[in-house]
């Protein structure tokens, strides 16, 4: 059976909203994990290195399960695909609670890992549908949408997990754990008492999971036909037989590993990073939530710049560099400032500030890299999801350097990803054919 095309205002605006939610829960789910690092830390008796592997976890799923998921999603469609995916994402869940009950990282890595799987499906689903349900040139602007619901879930999410499981009094008993005022029967004691504060709330999150799935696969939201829709001339496809004739979907992937990396490295390191300068964990919740209203404005401006007043080549290249400089001053800027009532070394409210340019970056790459694959856009939307394993490496990478050579020093790391961002933007984007494939056209 053929499932009508969302050609119809009422559809559309039906799947804009539909889509809208689905982008407010992978936020919801995803930037929890700003909270989840330096709590997992403490709670279960792990170095920074080991706490970044919260964002491995749960990011590497990306990649392994990115190819996976286009084929899942090529034999049974979009709509039973997304349930599938919420269904994983709810499981990962549960898995909080024995997890929880025996206090083993471990298996928290295991339900990271299954929240990941299903985001990837998820993701793989509901990006190229963004891209294509309207004009190409304004996909931007729709990106720019649903990153408005996703980062203003990342704003209210670490706030509600940090109330449900965090209390006035813990800054105290934090520092009283990590300097081993307590015996080993009390403080396991303490530990196990501090981590199942996590049950509740992830039980809940697993029930929410699993209705959402099953509504979105029983609603109005229509299948799509990305091989028809997002299809090239036939001047663009001349001599192109397979994905890898198409360098900027590469480079676009590279991309994306670079913006999403950087964009989570500023944002699950920085509660660690402000417990460098003395601020606890009670009082540094507050810092990813800056980082995502800096990151939520981004796309605002998107909405309302692309494409009216400023074309989205152009917004990515301003983005890009606006981010590389952002990162200069995260590493260069030495000096304390008062900012939102917080006084701190001026270089975390820069990391704060490079929410604004990646949130316009990530939402340029991605029409730009998808553009014209016809029937190959399902496994090119899997290889730009295969990107966000750039939300696992970086952290590790960051987390590396800041454990020998010192935090601040560790968001060197950025430098590199904005510079290659800086590229694609000016030139990455428009190369059409690999440079032996330009000798063959020649000759």
């Amino acid at each position: 059976m053929t499932n009508p095309n969302p050609s119809s205002r009422r559809t559309y605006l039906i799947s804009l909203g539909i889509l809208a939610g689905m982008f407010f829960i992978f936020g919801a789910v995803s930037w929890v994990n700003s909270i989840l690092i330096p709590y997992f830390r403490i709670c279960c008796e792990l170095t920074h290195f080991e706490s970044y592997f919260v964002s491995f976890a749960f990011y590497i799923a990306y990649f392994i399960m990115a190819i996976p998921s286009g084929i899942l999603l090529k034999k049974v469609g979009f709509k039973r695909g997304i349930m599938y995916g919420f269904m994983l994402t709810a499981l990962g869940a549960f898995i909080f609670v024995p997890a929880a009950l025996s206090r083993q990282f471990e298996v928290f890595l295991l339900g990271l890992f299954s929240i990941g799987t299903g985001l990837a499906i998820l993701q793989t689903a509901a990006n190229p549908y963004v891209t294509i349900i309207g004009p190409i040139d304004s996909a931007a602007q729709r990106m720019s949408i649903m990153g408005v619901c996703n980062k203003t879930a990342g704003i209210i999410a670490p706030l509600i997990l940090a109330a449900l499981i965090l209390k006035p009094g813990d800054s105290e008993l934090f520092a009283q754990i990590e300097s081993g005022a307590f015996d080993a029967a009390t403080q396991s004691a303490v530990l196990d008492g501090l981590i199942r504060r996590v049950i509740v709330p992830y039980s809940v999150l697993g029930v929410l999971l699993l209705l959402v799935g099953i509504g979105i696969r029983y609603s109005l939201l229509p299948e799509i036909n990305t091989d028809e829709q997002n299809a090239a001339s036939a001047e663009d496809t001349s001599g192109r037989r397979s994905l890898f004739d198409y360098p900027y979907l590469w480079l676009g992937a590279l991309a994306i590993f670079c913006q999403v990396g950087a964009q989570v490295v500023a944002i699950d390191t920085i509660i660690n990073y402000a417990g460098s300068m003395g601020i606890g964990v009670v009082e540094a919740k507050i810092f990813p939530s800056i980082t995502l209203t800096c990151t939520m404005l981004g796309f605002l401006s998107g909405i309302v710049l692309i494409p009216k007043y400023m074309t989205q080549k152009r917004a990515l290249l301003v983005c890009a560099s606006l981010g590389l400089l952002f990162a200069l001053g995260v590493v260069l800027a030495d000096f304390e400032v008062t900012l939102f009532g917080i006084r701190a070394n001026a270089s975390i409210f820069f990391l704060n500030m490079l929410g604004l340019p990646n949130a316009l970056i990530y939402a340029g790459v991605w029409p730009l890299a998808i553009r014209g694959l016809g029937r190959y856009t399902k496994l090119g939307s899997s290889l730009l999801i295969m990107g966000l394993c750039g939300n696992a490496i970086l952290p590790l990478l960051y987390g590396f350097v800041a454990q020998h050579w010192g935090m601040r020093l560790g968001y060197w790391v950025l430098i590199p990803c904005f510079l290659y961002l800086l590229f694609f933007a000016l030139k990455g984007y428009k190369i059409e054919h690999w440079p032996w494939q330009r000798a063959q056209n020649r000759a």
